[in-house]
């Protein structure tokens, strides 16, 4: 049992980048498949098409935030790394937010984001309220974000 707490909280920032990731992977080649159809018709949509398509990119921005804060917290980006089994499933849990929200929130973002780039490409002088769209679909993966935030944060006082 001894050294499973930190290969425990290990998983968990590796989870939170490559889950989170792999969503906004998806999303952003989702709604890029959208755009180039909708620039081929009207390259001068390029700028705003290209926004939407970005949207569904922070997710994986996030759950990369999440395993640096996770990594520098349990020590393995220099200093100790050894930690009771407890701490590192507690740390695996407080990774799981972002790496779950961040998947499902990119992969929907993007259908909203294909939906704005659908309105765009018929009415361009409607971006700002295409934007919105895919934006409140954003609001759950930030607050997935802030929650692994503060549980990791809790984590590292804590005597186990």
């Amino acid at each position: 049992m001894e050294g499973l707490g930190i290969v425990f909280a290990l998983a968990g920032a590796i989870l939170a980048a490559l889950v989170a990731g792999i969503g906004s992977a998806i999303g952003v080649g989702m709604a890029g498949e959208a755009a180039a159809g909708v620039v081929t018709d009207d390259p001068s949509k390029f700028s705003k098409v290209l926004i939407l398509q970005l949207l569904p990119g922070t997710q994986g921005i996030y759950g990369l935030l999440i395993a640096f804060i996770t990594l520098t917290q349990i020590g393995v980006l220099g200093g100790s790394s050894d930690m009771s089994l407890e701490k590192g499933l507690l740390y695996f849990a407080a990774c799981m937010p972002m790496a779950v929200v961040g998947y499902f929130s990119a992969v929907r973002q993007a259908k909203a984001s294909l939906a704005s780039i659908s309105l765009v490409s018929k009415k361009p002088d409607q971006f700002g309220k295409a934007m919105i769209f895919p934006a409140m679909v954003e609001t759950y993966a930030i607050l997935a974000l802030l929650i692994s935030i503060l549980a990791i944060m809790g984590i590292t006082p804590l005597a186990i």
